[in-house]
């Protein structure tokens, strides 16, 4: 079985009561111990919360990756 990729999900609010989620994998690069993250996906509507954002980003996710998860 091949591995997981390393799959982070936040959500930024860029506006006042705008919340956009945003898909980032961990690249292989350490600068100074921490491992940095490079977005790969996006949304590109504003959720009106944090809440639905999140979910919003969670179902981006799973139609991305599938029930497997995120493998290699």
């Amino acid at each position: 079985m091949s591995s997981l990729r390393n799959i982070a999900l936040t959500v930024h609010e860029l506006e006042a009561g705008e919340f956009y989620w945003v898909l980032m994998e961990g690249t292989d690069y350490t600068i100074e111990d921490v491992l940095p993250y490079l977005p790969i996906e996006s949304s590109s509507d504003p959720y009106g919360t944090y809440a639905n954002a999140l979910v919003a980003g969670m179902a981006a996710m799973r139609r991305m990756f599938g029930p497997g998860g995120p493998r290699e």
